[in-house]
Protein backbone atom coordinates (compact mmCIF):
# COMPACT_ATOMS: atom_id res chain seq x y z
CA UNK A 1 0.00 0.00 0.00
CA UNK A 2 1.61 3.17 -1.16
CA UNK A 3 1.17 5.99 1.32
CA UNK A 4 -0.27 9.64 -0.10
CA UNK A 5 3.39 11.03 1.08
CA UNK A 6 4.54 9.20 -1.81
CA UNK A 7 2.89 11.44 -4.22
CA UNK A 8 3.01 15.06 -5.61
CA UNK A 9 0.06 16.99 -6.94
CA UNK A 10 0.77 19.10 -10.04
CA UNK A 11 -2.07 21.71 -9.34
CA UNK A 12 -1.86 22.71 -13.52
CA UNK A 13 -0.82 26.56 -14.09
CA UNK A 14 -1.60 26.67 -17.80
CA UNK A 15 -4.44 24.69 -19.61
CA UNK A 16 -8.39 25.11 -19.72
CA UNK A 17 -8.11 24.78 -15.69
CA UNK A 18 -5.11 27.60 -15.08
CA UNK A 19 -7.85 30.15 -12.72
CA UNK A 20 -6.47 31.17 -9.25
CA UNK A 21 -10.06 29.62 -7.89
CA UNK A 22 -8.76 26.01 -9.01
CA UNK A 23 -5.29 25.99 -7.98
CA UNK A 24 -5.83 27.22 -4.34
CA UNK A 25 -8.42 24.98 -3.98
CA UNK A 26 -6.03 21.55 -5.59
CA UNK A 27 -3.17 23.15 -2.89
CA UNK A 28 -5.14 23.19 -0.20
CA UNK A 29 -6.67 19.71 -1.31
CA UNK A 30 -3.37 18.04 -1.26
CA UNK A 31 -2.17 19.27 2.06
CA UNK A 32 -5.25 18.54 3.66
CA UNK A 33 -5.28 14.61 1.96
CA UNK A 34 -1.67 14.19 2.57
CA UNK A 35 0.08 14.69 -0.47
CA UNK A 36 4.24 14.93 -0.23
CA UNK A 37 4.57 18.24 -2.34
CA UNK A 38 2.49 20.81 -4.71
CA UNK A 39 4.41 21.60 -7.96
CA UNK A 40 3.91 23.66 -10.40
CA UNK A 41 5.03 23.80 -14.47
CA UNK A 42 6.85 26.60 -16.77
CA UNK A 43 6.15 28.57 -19.68
CA UNK A 44 6.33 32.35 -19.48
CA UNK A 45 4.27 33.43 -22.98
CA UNK A 46 3.41 31.11 -25.48
CA UNK A 47 4.09 32.07 -28.41
CA UNK A 48 1.17 32.59 -30.95
CA UNK A 49 2.29 30.63 -33.46
CA UNK A 50 5.60 27.93 -33.39
CA UNK A 51 7.15 24.95 -34.95
CA UNK A 52 9.27 24.02 -32.24
CA UNK A 53 8.41 20.39 -31.57
CA UNK A 54 6.84 19.07 -27.96
CA UNK A 55 8.90 16.70 -26.68
CA UNK A 56 6.78 14.21 -24.88
CA UNK A 57 3.81 13.64 -27.21
CA UNK A 58 3.65 11.54 -30.46
CA UNK A 59 3.16 14.16 -32.52
CA UNK A 60 4.77 16.70 -31.53
CA UNK A 61 2.49 18.84 -30.64
CA UNK A 62 1.79 21.00 -27.16
CA UNK A 63 -1.29 19.08 -25.44
CA UNK A 64 -3.10 22.29 -24.61
CA UNK A 65 -4.35 25.53 -26.60
CA UNK A 66 -1.89 27.93 -26.02
CA UNK A 67 -4.13 30.67 -25.68
CA UNK A 68 -5.53 29.29 -22.81
CA UNK A 69 -4.70 30.78 -19.50
CA UNK A 70 -1.34 31.03 -17.73
CA UNK A 71 0.40 31.34 -14.60
CA UNK A 72 4.36 31.47 -13.88
CA UNK A 73 4.98 29.46 -11.49
CA UNK A 74 7.32 31.68 -8.89
CA UNK A 75 4.68 34.29 -8.43
CA UNK A 76 2.18 31.32 -7.90
CA UNK A 77 4.32 29.34 -5.76
CA UNK A 78 4.95 32.89 -3.41
CA UNK A 79 0.87 32.70 -3.22
CA UNK A 80 0.99 28.98 -2.14
CA UNK A 81 3.74 29.93 0.08
CA UNK A 82 1.14 31.89 2.66
CA UNK A 83 -1.84 29.55 1.57
CA UNK A 84 -0.06 26.67 3.07
CA UNK A 85 1.40 25.78 6.11
CA UNK A 86 3.20 22.44 5.59
CA UNK A 87 3.63 20.78 2.07
CA UNK A 88 6.54 21.04 0.25
CA UNK A 89 6.42 23.56 -3.59
CA UNK A 90 8.41 22.53 -6.41
CA UNK A 91 8.47 23.23 -10.10
CA UNK A 92 8.58 20.89 -12.29
CA UNK A 93 10.48 22.12 -14.16
CA UNK A 94 11.33 25.77 -14.21
CA UNK A 95 13.32 26.33 -17.39
CA UNK A 96 16.68 27.84 -15.85
CA UNK A 97 18.12 29.68 -18.69
CA UNK A 98 15.01 31.55 -19.08
CA UNK A 99 15.44 34.14 -16.07
CA UNK A 100 18.17 36.01 -14.89
CA UNK A 101 19.87 33.36 -12.38
CA UNK A 102 20.77 36.34 -9.36
CA UNK A 103 17.20 37.16 -9.67
CA UNK A 104 16.03 33.81 -10.03
CA UNK A 105 18.40 32.93 -7.16
CA UNK A 106 17.44 35.64 -4.79
CA UNK A 107 13.68 34.69 -5.70
CA UNK A 108 13.78 30.99 -4.58
CA UNK A 109 15.99 31.89 -1.31
CA UNK A 110 13.38 34.03 -0.31
CA UNK A 111 10.79 31.56 -0.92
CA UNK A 112 13.00 28.99 1.07
CA UNK A 113 13.26 31.42 3.59
CA UNK A 114 9.50 32.48 4.25
CA UNK A 115 8.27 28.94 3.68
CA UNK A 116 10.11 27.37 6.39
CA UNK A 117 11.82 25.52 4.07
CA UNK A 118 9.84 23.82 1.96
CA UNK A 119 10.96 24.83 -1.33
CA UNK A 120 12.42 22.37 -4.38
CA UNK A 121 13.79 22.88 -7.56
CA UNK A 122 12.77 21.41 -10.59
CA UNK A 123 15.65 22.56 -13.15
CA UNK A 124 15.33 22.04 -16.92
CA UNK A 125 16.87 23.43 -20.06
CA UNK A 126 13.54 23.94 -22.13
CA UNK A 127 12.47 23.47 -25.39
CA UNK A 128 10.11 26.06 -27.25
CA UNK A 129 12.76 27.99 -29.23
CA UNK A 130 10.67 30.57 -30.01
CA UNK A 131 10.05 31.40 -26.16
CA UNK A 132 13.70 31.93 -25.69
CA UNK A 133 13.48 34.56 -28.60
CA UNK A 134 10.38 36.57 -27.21
CA UNK A 135 12.27 36.71 -23.62
CA UNK A 136 15.08 37.75 -25.11
CA UNK A 137 17.16 34.61 -23.52
CA UNK A 138 20.97 33.47 -23.88
CA UNK A 139 20.75 31.74 -27.22
CA UNK A 140 19.08 28.43 -27.61
CA UNK A 141 21.94 26.23 -28.87
CA UNK A 142 23.80 27.40 -25.08
CA UNK A 143 20.82 26.83 -23.01
CA UNK A 144 22.40 23.30 -21.66
CA UNK A 145 25.58 25.61 -20.90
CA UNK A 146 23.45 28.21 -19.32
CA UNK A 147 21.50 26.02 -17.04
CA UNK A 148 25.04 24.81 -15.79
CA UNK A 149 26.27 28.21 -14.80
CA UNK A 150 22.86 29.18 -13.46
CA UNK A 151 22.39 26.00 -11.08
CA UNK A 152 25.82 26.69 -9.80
CA UNK A 153 25.16 30.57 -9.60
CA UNK A 154 21.94 29.59 -7.53
CA UNK A 155 24.25 27.28 -5.04
CA UNK A 156 26.55 29.61 -4.26
CA UNK A 157 23.58 32.23 -3.87
CA UNK A 158 21.73 29.77 -1.78
CA UNK A 159 25.05 29.11 1.05
CA UNK A 160 25.20 32.94 1.41
CA UNK A 161 27.91 35.46 1.97
CA UNK A 162 29.96 37.26 -0.67
CA UNK A 163 29.51 35.62 -4.39
CA UNK A 164 30.24 36.21 -7.71
CA UNK A 165 30.97 33.82 -10.79
CA UNK A 166 32.68 34.52 -14.07
CA UNK A 167 31.00 31.80 -16.98
CA UNK A 168 31.35 31.44 -20.46
CA UNK A 169 27.15 32.48 -20.61
CA UNK A 170 27.03 34.78 -17.59
CA UNK A 171 29.22 36.67 -15.10
CA UNK A 172 29.13 38.98 -12.47
CA UNK A 173 31.37 40.90 -9.57
CA UNK A 174 30.69 39.73 -5.68
CA UNK A 175 27.32 40.44 -4.44
CA UNK A 176 26.31 39.84 -1.34
CA UNK A 177 23.82 37.44 -0.92
CA UNK A 178 22.06 37.70 2.56
CA UNK A 179 20.48 35.40 3.44
CA UNK A 180 21.09 32.32 1.92
CA UNK A 181 18.59 29.82 1.91
CA UNK A 182 16.68 28.06 5.25
CA UNK A 183 17.91 24.82 3.44
CA UNK A 184 21.09 24.40 3.23
CA UNK A 185 23.97 23.95 1.51
CA UNK A 186 20.69 24.77 -0.97
CA UNK A 187 17.14 23.16 -1.66
CA UNK A 188 16.71 20.31 -3.21
CA UNK A 189 17.97 20.43 -7.15
CA UNK A 190 15.74 17.86 -9.48
CA UNK A 191 16.96 17.66 -12.84
CA UNK A 192 14.72 17.26 -15.63
CA UNK A 193 14.78 15.37 -19.25
CA UNK A 194 15.62 11.86 -20.27
CA UNK A 195 18.36 12.55 -22.64
CA UNK A 196 22.68 11.38 -21.62
CA UNK A 197 23.46 15.15 -21.25
CA UNK A 198 20.11 16.11 -18.86
CA UNK A 199 21.65 12.69 -16.73
CA UNK A 200 25.44 14.03 -16.61
CA UNK A 201 23.52 16.88 -15.35
CA UNK A 202 21.88 15.04 -12.81
CA UNK A 203 25.39 13.75 -11.39
CA UNK A 204 27.04 16.70 -11.64
CA UNK A 205 24.89 18.93 -10.54
CA UNK A 206 21.29 17.24 -9.06
CA UNK A 207 20.29 16.10 -6.09
CA UNK A 208 17.58 13.48 -7.84
CA UNK A 209 16.12 13.30 -11.11
CA UNK A 210 12.48 14.44 -12.30
CA UNK A 211 11.73 11.71 -15.03
CA UNK A 212 8.83 12.80 -17.45
CA UNK A 213 7.06 10.57 -19.82
CA UNK A 214 9.35 7.40 -20.27
CA UNK A 215 7.37 4.29 -21.14
CA UNK A 216 8.03 1.00 -19.34
CA UNK A 217 10.66 -0.09 -22.01
CA UNK A 218 12.87 2.95 -21.52
CA UNK A 219 13.03 3.24 -17.64
CA UNK A 220 15.26 0.31 -16.85
CA UNK A 221 17.56 1.63 -20.03
CA UNK A 222 17.73 5.39 -18.48
CA UNK A 223 18.13 4.26 -15.01
CA UNK A 224 20.97 2.52 -16.16
CA UNK A 225 22.47 5.11 -18.06
CA UNK A 226 22.00 7.34 -14.73
CA UNK A 227 23.76 4.54 -12.43
CA UNK A 228 26.77 4.35 -15.16
CA UNK A 229 27.46 8.48 -16.06
CA UNK A 230 26.60 9.11 -12.32
CA UNK A 231 29.72 6.29 -11.53
CA UNK A 232 31.72 7.63 -13.72
CA UNK A 233 31.33 10.98 -12.40
CA UNK A 234 32.38 10.11 -8.70
CA UNK A 235 28.72 10.07 -7.56
CA UNK A 236 26.97 7.63 -5.53
CA UNK A 237 23.20 6.67 -7.35
CA UNK A 238 22.02 5.70 -4.30
CA UNK A 239 22.30 9.54 -3.20
CA UNK A 240 19.98 10.45 -5.81
CA UNK A 241 15.92 11.06 -5.43
CA UNK A 242 14.40 9.44 -8.29
CA UNK A 243 10.69 11.15 -8.63
CA UNK A 244 8.68 10.37 -11.87
CA UNK A 245 5.84 12.82 -13.56
CA UNK A 246 2.86 11.31 -14.79
CA UNK A 247 0.02 12.75 -16.53
CA UNK A 248 -3.04 10.77 -15.52
CA UNK A 249 -5.69 10.47 -18.64
CA UNK A 250 -8.61 8.17 -17.58
CA UNK A 251 -10.79 6.71 -20.36
CA UNK A 252 -9.29 5.91 -24.08
CA UNK A 253 -5.08 4.79 -23.93
CA UNK A 254 -3.04 7.46 -25.66
CA UNK A 255 -0.30 7.08 -27.96
CA UNK A 256 3.20 7.53 -26.14
CA UNK A 257 5.96 9.90 -27.20
CA UNK A 258 8.26 6.49 -27.89
CA UNK A 259 5.33 4.23 -29.03
CA UNK A 260 2.49 2.25 -27.30
CA UNK A 261 0.09 3.16 -24.67
CA UNK A 262 1.02 6.34 -23.40
CA UNK A 263 1.59 5.55 -19.30
CA UNK A 264 -0.94 7.11 -16.99
CA UNK A 265 -3.44 6.99 -19.79
CA UNK A 266 -6.32 3.82 -20.41
CA UNK A 267 -8.79 2.50 -17.55
CA UNK A 268 -8.16 2.27 -14.08
CA UNK A 269 -6.28 -0.91 -13.99
CA UNK A 270 -3.89 0.27 -16.62
CA UNK A 271 -3.40 3.27 -14.65
CA UNK A 272 -2.47 1.54 -11.03
CA UNK A 273 -0.28 -1.04 -13.41
CA UNK A 274 1.50 1.99 -14.57
CA UNK A 275 1.74 3.33 -11.13
CA UNK A 276 3.21 -0.06 -9.76
CA UNK A 277 5.54 -0.19 -12.75
CA UNK A 278 7.31 3.14 -12.21
CA UNK A 279 6.79 2.33 -8.16
CA UNK A 280 9.22 -1.47 -9.15
CA UNK A 281 11.50 0.84 -11.34
CA UNK A 282 13.22 2.21 -8.15
CA UNK A 283 10.67 5.53 -8.58
CA UNK A 284 10.79 6.93 -4.88
CA UNK A 285 7.77 9.49 -5.65
CA UNK A 286 5.05 10.43 -8.38
CA UNK A 287 3.64 13.37 -9.31
CA UNK A 288 0.28 13.31 -10.85
CA UNK A 289 -1.61 15.82 -12.90
CA UNK A 290 -4.77 15.03 -14.48
CA UNK A 291 -5.62 16.22 -17.95
CA UNK A 292 -9.20 17.18 -18.58
CA UNK A 293 -11.32 20.20 -19.10
CA UNK A 294 -13.78 20.18 -16.35
CA UNK A 295 -12.53 21.28 -12.97
CA UNK A 296 -15.41 19.30 -10.94
CA UNK A 297 -14.13 15.94 -13.00
CA UNK A 298 -10.48 16.97 -11.58
CA UNK A 299 -11.75 17.31 -8.39
CA UNK A 300 -13.68 13.69 -8.11
CA UNK A 301 -10.82 11.90 -10.05
CA UNK A 302 -8.07 13.38 -7.16
CA UNK A 303 -10.67 12.26 -4.56
CA UNK A 304 -10.94 8.94 -6.42
CA UNK A 305 -7.10 8.65 -6.40
CA UNK A 306 -6.26 9.24 -2.75
CA UNK A 307 -9.26 7.26 -1.37
CA UNK A 308 -8.98 3.98 -3.71
CA UNK A 309 -6.15 4.10 -6.50
CA UNK A 310 -3.03 5.03 -4.17
CA UNK A 311 -3.94 2.77 -1.22
CA UNK A 312 -4.05 -0.04 -3.80
CA UNK A 313 -0.87 0.13 -4.68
Amino acid sequence: MAAMDMFGLDVGIYGPLAEPETVMGLAHFAEDVGFDSIWLADHVAFPAAFQSKYPFSATGDFPAPTDDPLFEPLAVMGVLVGATSKIKLGTAVLIIPYRNPILTARMLITLDQFSGGRVILGAGVGWLREEFEALQTPDFKLRGKATDEYLDIFKAMCRGGVIGFEGETYSFNPVQSVPGSIQQPHPPILVGGVSDPALRRIALRGDGWLATALGREQMPERLTALRKISEAEGRRFDELQLVYKLFLSPGEPKKGPFGGRDMGSGSEAEIKDDLKAIIDAGFEKIVIRFRGTDAGEQTRNLKHFAEKIAPAL
